[in-house]
């Protein structure tokens, strides 16, 4: 069995995926397995799949979006730590050697992500200091925005099987829903060397189709908020973030002539009480 499962999930992007695949199999590291899910795409991806032959895994699903697609990798991984890899992103050659040096396998609940360049239609975007990085515990500022990104995460199937995986309800924000319920009980390991590179600017990213993407976060924090073990101090933090998410969304939603989804919105926000 291999060390590392490498998961791709890709739907309709044939002129990209190979970058992604081309980068995982380029890895300075060799001892991994690589899965490419595709989510009913309907393009010329298959054909492309079929040219690296045995070097890849391929698995098909009618579309069902991201979340499923990278749990259906998780089902037929093998690995003992699972990295994942958006089909439009790339890796640097040295990261999954970087990430497995920081895996003691005696420590199951394993979690490790890397920080990363930015390109937006082919040039480096500069990060803003509220999308900075870190490691340790950081679950006040991941209720905040996501900021692990799935192309960067190494995981351990152990700490994925403990939390959970990704919530195929979620049509977008199901990473940030992930994020949030590993950093509530556990320390995350970062690489502030940027071994991943992200790139931006495409019509079919999540944040160009998906509108609001606050409702689902927080549809997220209220699952958190049920968890019994969540500390006082964090349950407080998470709910002054979801009300203050329930308000940006209700302004939108006002933004938008819709005053009976907003009202609903900040009905919601009303309903929790910080202490």
């Amino acid at each position: 069995m291999p060390l590392v499962s490498v998961i791709i999930p890709t739907y309709n992007r044939a002129s990209l995926v190979e970058r992604a695949i081309r980068s995982v199999l380029t890895q300075t590291f060799t001892d991994y397995e690589l899965i490419v899910v595709d989510d009913g795409s309907h393009d010329s991806t298959r054909d492309l799949l079929a040219s690296f032959d045995s070097r890849i895994a391929v698995l098909s699903q009618p579309n069902r979006g991201v979340a499923a697609a990278r749990n259906l990798g998780i089902r037929a991984s093998t690995g003992e730590l699972v990295a994942f890899l958006d089909s439009d992103d790339e890796w640097l050659p040295e990261k999954l050697t970087a990430q497995v040096a920081c895996y003691d396998a005696a420590d199951p609940f394993f979690i490790c992500h890397t920080d990363e360049i930015w390109m937006r239609d082919g040039q480096e975007v500069r990060q803003m200091a509220v999308h900075q990085k870190q490691g340790g515990r950081f679950f006040e500022r991941a209720l905040e925005r996501c900021l692990i990104s799935p192309s960067s995460v190494v995981i351990s199937r152990k700490l994925l099987d403990r939390c959970g995986w990704f919530d195929e309800t979620l049509p977008a924000a199901e990473d940030y829903d992930l994020w949030l319920r590993i950093t509530a009980f556990h320390e995350v390991c970062f690489i502030p060397r940027p071994l991943v590179i992200k790139h931006g600017g495409h019509a079919d990213q999540l944040s160009q189709t998906v509108p609001a993407i606050d409702r689902f976060r927080i549809q997220a924090i209220r699952k958190i908020l049920k968890y019994p073990d969540l500390s006082s101090s964090y349950r407080r933090a998470a709910v002054l973030e979801l009300k203050r998410k329930c308000l940006l969304v209700a302004a939108g939603c006002e933004k938008r002539g819709n005053a009976g989804e907003a009202e609903r919105y900040r009905e919601l926000a009303r309903s929790y009480h910080a202490d």
